[in-house]
């Protein structure tokens, strides 16, 4: 078999293939592939280019596919959906497969980069935080909603809620004083578990070259760059650092018709959890800008009286970005500007 593209169409235990030739016609179809046989499978294929969708274990089964010599790409799966032929028919598996062998020849399509072991590993050290952090605002609304149905409206500043509740306490009936002190506790055990990891975070940057040089950007700390380092790798899967913010979302959407270009708010497509990290770093570099003279802070300053606060901590964020990607991709070769004037 001729087989030069393979779409597979992931899940826990049944998997669909879908293979076509050079011209394009489906030469190779798998409907129901169950999991322990798809390794052997794709390993008897000859070297050729497959496709899968950017969800649950597809970082692991492109490093597997990739020891046998095939050029494995991954895409998000809203790139994959216009290409789905089923229409009214519905949606299935083989379907899916068809399309996603469709969609990775596209020469536009935007590809998810494969991550390693060791990326996926810190990568598990900032979601298991990040939903610690999740689970304590929620704890904290809860505890303000449970207390506002006596009459008590607590702050949005978490100081100040802990501050303030106590005074509070006594007043409340017994079974409602024992359920917030329980939300205290556990939101005391939250932040324990949260400053561990920060610190884990913290020692696994100190460790890698890279996170270091990254921390040396104004605005991108241990957990920024630790979280860029396992997100993107090298940057190698970005030609340049523009195309790498387009990717993230930082850049303006486009709202063009009859020669009238119209830039909107930003797309906020890509990792939600990295363009939040940068936009707070940037954040952080405004509010620490006071009466600085260097040409950074001088261009932050000037861009916060032009444009308003948001907008300049967005510019900030998507410079940031765009500097991270020469560190990764340049290594010890980069320098900022500033360093060589």
């Amino acid at each position: 078999m001729n087989i030069v593209t393979v779409g597979i169409d992931l899940a826990k235990n049944v998997f669909a293939l879908h293979g076509v030739d050079q011209s394009g016609k489906a030469i190779f179809i798998k409907p129901k592939v169950v999991r322990g046989q798809l390794l052997d499978m794709v390993a008897q294929l000859p070297p050729c280019l497959i496709g899968m969708e950017a969800c649950s274990g597809a970082h692991h089964w492109a490093r597997q596919f990739s020891r046998f010599g095939h050029t494995v790409k991954l895409m998000a799966p809203k790139f994959v959906a216009p290409y789905r032929m089923s229409g009214k028919r519905g949606k299935n598996d083989a379907a899916d497969a068809a399309a996603i062998c469709e969609a990775v020849t596209r020469p536009n399509m935007r590809f998810v980069p494969v991550k390693g072991i060791d990326q996926q590993a810190i990568l598990c050290l900032h979601r298991t935080r990040q939903g610690f952090v999740e689970e304590r605002t929620a704890l904290y609304n809860r505890l303000r909603g449970l207390i506002s149905e006596f009459g008590v409206v607590l702050p949005q500043k978490v100081e100040r809620l802990r501050r303030e509740i106590g005074a509070h306490l006594e007043a409340l009936p017994g079974w409602a004083n024992r359920c917030v002190g329980d939300l205290l506790v556990h939101a005391d055990r939250l932040n324990e578990r949260i400053e561990e990891y920060n610190q884990a975070i913290a020692q696994a940057a100190k460790q890698d070259q890279r996170s270091r040089q990254l921390m040396q950007l104004p605005g991108i700390g241990p957990t920024t760059a630790s979280a860029l380092v396992a997100s993107l790798g090298g940057g190698h899967d970005f030609k340049n650092g523009r195309q790498l913010a387009a990717w993230a979302g930082l850049v303006p959407g486009q709202y063009s018709s009859g020669g009238k270009a119209r830039l909107g708010r930003i797309t906020k497509a890509g990792d939600a959890y990295l363009r939040s990290l940068l936009v707070m770093g940037a954040r952080s570099v405004l509010a620490g800008l006071g009466d600085k003279q260097d040409r950074f802070s001088r261009w932050a300053r000037n861009l916060v009286e032009r444009r308003g606060y948001w907008k300049a901590a967005v510019a900030i964020a998507a410079k940031n970005l765009r500097l991270a990607w020469a560190v990764m991709h340049y290594g010890e070769d980069f320098r900022r500007i500033e360093e060589t004037a």
